[in-house]
């Protein structure tokens, strides 16, 4: 079998030269046609939401609500000139270390302008929308004129970095994921770093390329330095002649990162010694893994998946990290075979390899089965920053991996039809067979919208204003946690002006057991843990004279103006009983909510 010569260009680009070189304004043609279909794939991945614009993401309502806070909170940076990163606009008194959660500052604080006119639901859909496309447009930009060379393959290996089945499960609102737009520019600007007498620009704009990821998501950011580490080392040793060039390259990595260190160190002080720090997230949190055989099965989300079959491989539809198929997951390990004298291939086949163990988590698990056979990452997952990273996502960066081999063995198969043109058609109607088996199964559908419950009038109106004044914050029944965030959409419909106590966000620990790892919202309060047990159970326990007392402290501890209480929860009854046996208040209706006004206690 034909393989690449082993000196062929960045990504395997050799002899033949680029695809379209030569006919400038068919290669346009190609481009627009390429953006526009991205364009259509990700409305098409996002249609129910724009088609039903009352609808929210239905298997993750809490973190849209969340990223819509955080985009509310962006808007207030610019116009408020707030602090960016933490807040006290939620779990009052204590605020939130922004830097420490999803804040995605890069997005939010450039987007305010349609946060503003069009409120953040709006531009939490935009952000998502727009995050999917320009992923597929930056990876297209950057193949076809960078690694590649050649359209065609670029845009192959494009819409599979931008909507493979792992990152349409991230489109379940986690759209600071799904933006991977700044990945492709920050290996295109460490490639450029060899480029002779520029290294001062090329490291400076590697730097601000960096950072612009790192206020996106700090997790893809260690992963992309990880797998573009060992490609750069695969490079140097399977190219001598690259050498020549290491004295410039490493002059412009070290001003990159001192660009970065520079622009980084306060923010990142924040995140990791600030106040609302914490260290590493929960040993739970810490076990979600990817099971062995979800390399091989489809996504609830693709052509041929369903979600009774991905359910028992995954712990919720937002993190179906692999799901290759086993059409596509042959193929990868055909092309790297096949592509094998290619140092490029080599070096991203080890990273996947190393990715792909570290997903497997501390103990490997197989078809929702526990092995009892540790995994690599049990060795890891204590250490500083890696006890911060979710194993299971060290598999959605095999995605751009995928995505580059697809280009690069597509863009192979057209030099070796290009030598042998006799037999040009039979080699397209073998390459356009294998890639239909591979890629049509796991093709993504529509995500699943929910009809959201309407903000009540209460909070849209402003009727909460004389209960926060002088300090004060609004208490919501059951209070926000991740199970219910209802109120973070509620309080940033309110640009933030309506605080809130507790939430739903990531936060250290403090009891005396907790080790400070991450919890995801503030350490549970008699009265919280109290709303919680009736949630849970639609009862309202016994109510002893302590719990009136600890009711009365907590509240004051979160300088409650109001409790309010949506009467359109399922609990709502009991959760309303017992309100009023805490406190011996008895609630008014109005606004659409319950509302007890709690000043008289507090004050």
């Amino acid at each position: 079998m034909t393989t690449p010569e082993s000196d062929a260009g960045p990504g395997g680009a050799g002899e033949d030269g680029p695809d379209e070189g030569g006919l400038p304004a068919r290669g346009k043609w190609i481009d627009a046609a390429a953006v526009l279909s991205f364009v259509l794939l990700a409305f098409w991945v996002t249609a129910r939401f724009w088609l039903n614009p009352a609808h929210g993401v239905r298997d993750n309502r809490t973190d849209q609500a969340q990223f819509e806070w955080m985009m509310a909170h962006g808007a207030r940076v610019v116009t408020d000139l707030a602090y960016p990163f933490t807040s006290d606009r939620m779990n009052v008194p204590d605020g939130v270390n922004l830097m420490a959660n999803t804040s995605v500052l890069s997005v939010s604080l450039p987007m305010t302008p349609i946060t503003l006119l069009f409120g953040p639901r709006t531009s939490f859909l935009v952000f998502l929308t727009v995050g999917l496309l320009a992923t597929g447009v930056a990876w297209y930009f950057v193949l076809s004129r960078v690694l590649i060379g050649a359209r065609g393959p670029a845009w192959l290996g494009a819409g599979f970095c931008a909507f493979a089945p792992a990152m349409v499960s991230h489109a379940n609102a986690h759209p600071n994921i799904v933006s991977q737009f700044v990945v492709p520019l920050i290996i295109w600007r460490t490639l450029r770093l060899t480029d002779p007498g520029r290294w001062l620009r090329n490291g400076v704009l590697l730097g601000l390329v960096i950072v612009w990821q790192a206020f996106l998501n700090l997790e893809i950011l260690l992963m992309t330095a990880i797998g573009l580490g060992v490609v750069v080392v695969a490079l140097a040793l399977g190219r001598p002649h690259l050498r020549r060039s290491a004295r410039t390259f490493w002059a412009g990595l070290g001003v990159a990162a001192a660009v970065a260190a520079v622009l980084l160190a306060y923010p990142l002080y924040v995140q990791f010694f600030g106040p609302g720090a914490y260290e590493g997230l929960s040993r739970l949190i810490r076990g979600y893994r990817t099971d062995l055989a979800s390399f091989v099965a489809w996504s609830r989300e693709s052509v041929a998946g369903d979600a009774r079959t991905s359910a028992r491989l995954v712990k919720n539809a937002t993190e179906e990290n692999a799901f290759f198929g086993w059409p596509l997951a042959v193929l990868v390990v055909a092309l790297v075979w096949w592509l094998r004298r290619n140092v490029v291939v080599l070096g991203l086949a080890a990273v996947g390899v190393i990715f792909a163990a570290f997903s497997l988590g501390r103990e490997i698990r197989f078809d929702g089965r526990d092995t009892g056979i540790p995994g690599p990452w049990a060795v890891l997952e204590k250490l500083p920053v890696l006890h911060s990273v979710v194993p299971t996502r060290w598999s959605l960066a095999l995605t751009p991996i995928v995505g580059i081999l697809l280009a690069l063995g597509a863009d192979h198969v057209r030099r070796v039809a290009r030598r042998h043109p006799a037999a040009r058609p039979q080699i397209r109607f073998a390459t356009a067979t294998v890639l239909t088996m591979a890629l049509l199964p796991i093709l993504p559908t529509p995500l699943p919208s929910v009809r959201l419950n309407p903000t009540p009038d209460f909070v849209t109106t402003g009727a909460w204003r004389p209960y926060v004044a002088g300090g004060h914050s609004v208490v919501t029944l059951p209070l926000p946690d991740t199970d219910y965030a209802d109120p973070l959409r509620w309080s940033a419909e309110t640009r933030l002006g309506m605080p809130l106590a507790r939430g739903y966000f990531l936060y250290p620990d403090t009891r005396p057991d907790g080790h400070r790892v991450a919890l995801f919202s503030a350490p549970p309060r008699p009265t919280s843990s109290f709303f919680t047990t009736i949630r849970r159970t639609d009862g309202v326990p016994p109510i002893t004279p302590v719990d009136r007392m600890d009711a009365l402290e907590d509240l004051r501890y979160w300088r409650a103006g109001a409790v309010i209480l949506d009467p359109r929860l399922r609990q709502a009854d009991a959760l309303r009983e017992g309100m009023i046996a805490l406190t011996g208040i008895e609630p008014v209706s109005t606004g659409g909510v319950w509302l007890w006004d709690v000043r008289p206690l507090v004050d």
